[in-house]
C-alpha cells in the first residue's frame, strides 16, 4: 500500500513536470514562430518596396536578436537615412543600434564612433555611455572606459552596469597608480 502511494506521488511529479515542460515549450515555439512571422513579412516587404525609418529599424533590431550583425546594419544605415528625414529623436536610438552591431562585430572603432554620435544628438544617453565605456574596455583604454562610465554615473547615480565596470576599472588603475 505504501509502495503504491509512493509510486502515484512520483508519476504525478513526473507528469507535472512534463506538463511545465510542454507549456514552457509550446510557448517558446509561438513566440519564435511570431518572431519569424514578423522577420519575414519585413524582409519582403523592405526588399519589393521602400520601407519606412519604423520598419528598418524594427527588422535592423530583430536581426541583431538573431545575431545577423551584418545583415542589422544594412537595415540600420536604412533606418537612420530615413529618419534624418522625419524624427530626430530617434537618430540617438539608432546610432547606438549601429554602435552595438559594430561592437558585436568586434570593430570597436566603428562602434566608438557611432556611440559618440549618439552622444552627441543626446548628451544625456546613459546606454549609449555605457556601450562606449564597454568598447574603450575591449581596446584597452582603461581611463577612457572610466570616465564614460563616470559619466553615466553623474546622470544616473543607480545605474548598476556603470557602478560594477567602474569599481572594477578603478581597481584595475588603482594598483598602477600607486607603484
Amino acid at each position: 500500500m505504501e509502495n503504491s502511494n509512493l509510486l502515484l506521488t512520483y508519476l504525478a511529479t513526473l507528469l507535472g513536470l512534463l506538463a511545465i515542460a510542454a507549456a514552457l515549450i509550446v510557448r517558446q515555439v509561438f513566440k519564435t514562430r511570431r518572431v519569424e512571422t514578423t522577420l519575414n513579412r519585413l524582409q519582403n516587404k523592405v526588399s519589393k518596396e521602400k520601407g519606412n525609418a519604423q520598419e528598418y529599424y524594427e527588422l535592423g533590431s530583430l536581426l541583431l536578436d538573431k545575431k545577423l550583425y551584418t545583415q542589422a546594419t544594412a537595415q540600420l544605415k536604412q533606418a537612420l537615412i530615413a529618419f534624418l528625414n522625419l524624427v530626430k529623436a530617434y537618430i540617438p536610438l539608432i546610432l547606438n543600434a549601429l554602435g552595438y552591431a559594430y561592437f558585436a562585430q568586434d570593430q570597436y572603432d566603428l562602434a566608438i564612433r557611432h556611440y559618440k554620435d549618439a552622444l552627441e544628438k543626446e548628451p544625456g544617453y546613459v546606454t549609449a555611455l555605457n556601450n562606449l565605456g564597454h568598447s574603450y574596455e575591449r581596446k584597452q583604454l582603461t581611463t577612457q572606459a572610466l570616465e564614460s562610465y563616470e559619466q553615466a554615473l553623474r546622470l544616473e547615480p543607480d545605474n548598476k552596469t556603470a557602478k560594477r565596470r567602474a569599481d572594477s576599472l578603478r581597481k584595475r588603475v588603482a594598483p598602477a597608480s600607486e607603484a
